[in-house]
């Protein structure tokens, strides 16, 4: 019944409940509005049918990601008031832009172009698309740049009582955005190609759909996830050394890199113990992780022991080091995930060059039906890595997270489980029910002639 730990976990699962719904909508409005382009240019209706075939998927996903949204912000004013109080003018800024300015956008133009097909002339309708997908990752950008700041604070003075006042043209430029944004872009691009191609290999394997609007989704979703996830890699990279120089605690966790090394090994595989400050069955590659953190294969990286006494020598006597065995195997898992996405595309590539489609591949097909969990899986593993990796500070340096929350007076603990389970329920079925309506679409596709099956 501690209303911290019951707090913490509330946020956790109805973000991570939530975030399933982010990239998709990020990824597959760009997808949806490029080939919507492709049909005005060149006037081919294989390509206006998979716009409005895929086109319900994404509407089922984008409102689920708006009424799963609404709660998290008053998280905020409830579990976390001594986080609103501290916070107030600098998270209350882009968290407004983003709800009066990118979130009406979007939502004003998916109502026009949903009911605009036979109303609007083809390159308006494809405009309005156009600027819908605008909309939703100019959302996604000042969310970021909020949670930016709480990961990289710049910006700010202390006001009276203890609040933080914001430079606003210094919190929207923030460096750890310019890292952040492209990061889930390119994995909102990732996230809606395996979708595509994963419910496509459902219907190949249903004998459903139009055969020649299923080859062509997965030939342009195959080169959109081979870009995303290409690109996702890329600037992870440097977003790690990023992350290397400004929350050393976090990206020493990651690798349980109990002391410095010189030059360091990446670890791909180890059950990290903090009682002992050991690793056990540990597998390492050598000089590798001295070139991710610094692109030489020689160079020094600091270790947990390093990054903790330097963490000291700023804040004070305490422990600031982020729980290892999460961090790590959170790292760990984003890496696989994102590592087997890559594989899969070459070579779905592979089979597309060769003119060979997925009913050709039923055992491939089965297994793309599955790889839809993987950039669910990555994408989780990741925003846990980023939040967890950041304790113990919800605003890095300058507020810990013992201290943002509510305190029991004002909700008690109680107060707290009963929101939690409520409003866990309520997020896990409006989960069920977003799958089984993608389920339902699916299945109302109609059957293939034996002609197209073959």
């Amino acid at each position: 019944m501690n209303p911290l730990a019951l707090a913490r976990w509330q946020f956790a699962i109805l973000t991570i409940i939530h975030f399933f719904f982010v990239p998709l909508t990020l990824g597959i409005s760009i997808f949806l509005a490029i080939m919507e382009t492709a049909y005005v240019r060149t006037g081919k209706e294989v390509y206006r049918d998979a716009v409005k075939f895929w086109a319900k998927v994404f509407l089922i996903n984008f409102a689920l990601g708006v009424v799963s949204g609404i709660v998290q912000e008053f998280q905020f004013g409830l579990n976390w008031s001594e986080y609103a109080r501290f916070m107030g003018d600098i998270f209350g800024a882009p968290l407004a832009i983003e709800a009066l300015l990118a979130f009406y956008l979007e939502s004003t133009f998916i109502g026009v172009w949903i009911f605009g097909w036979d109303k609007l002339s083809p390159k308006v309708h494809a405009a309005v698309l156009w600027l819908t997908a605008i909309g939703s990752n100019l959302s996604a950008i000042w969310i970021l740049i909020a949670n930016s700041f709480m990961q990289h604070p710049v910006g700010y003075k202390m006001g009276e009582h203890g609040v933080l006042m914001a430079n606003f043209g210094q919190v929207a430029t923030n460096p750890n955005v310019l890292y952040q944004f492209p990061h889930v872009f390119f994995a909102g691009m990732s996230t809606a190609a395996f979708v595509v191609i994963g419910l496509s290999a459902y219907l190949y394997l249903q004998k459903r759909g139009d055969k020649a609007m299923l080859d062509m989704s997965v030939r342009w979703a195959t080169v959109y996830g081979l870009i995303g996830v290409v690109l996702v890699i890329l600037v992870g990279h440097f977003q790690g050394q990023f992350l290397e120089r400004e929350q050393p605690t976090k990206m020493a966790a990651a690798e349980a890199l109990w002391h410095s090394e010189h030059p360091a090994a990446f670890s791909l595989f180890g059950i990290p113990n903090e009682a002992t400050q050991t690793t056990a069955l540990e597998v390492k590659i050598p000089k590798v992780l001295s070139f991710l953190a610094d692109n030489d294969f020689e160079s020094e990286v600091e270790g947990i022991d390093a990054a903790q006494k330097l963490m000291e020598s700023k804040y004070g006597p305490g422990n600031y080091i982020p729980p290892v065995g999460i961090v790590y195997w959170s790292f760990r898992l984003m890496v696989y995930a994102g590592g087997l996405m890559l594989l899969l595309l070459l070579y779905l590539w592979y089979l597309n060059s060769k003119g060979i489609t997925l009913d050709q591949k039923p055992g491939f097909a089965k297994a793309l039906v599955w790889s839809i969990l993987l950039p669910y899986l990555a994408a989780t593993t990741g925003w846990i890595m980023a939040e967890v990796g950041r304790q113990p500070w919800v605003v890095y340096g300058l507020l810990k997270t013992q201290d943002g929350v509510s305190p029991a007076s004002v909700v008690s603990g109680g107060e707290v489980l009963f929101s939690l389970l409520s409003l866990g329920v309520v997020y896990i079925v409006l989960t069920y029910i977003g799958v089984r309506l993608v389920i339902k679409h699916l299945h109302s596709a109609p059957a293939q002639t034996p002609a197209a099956a073959d």
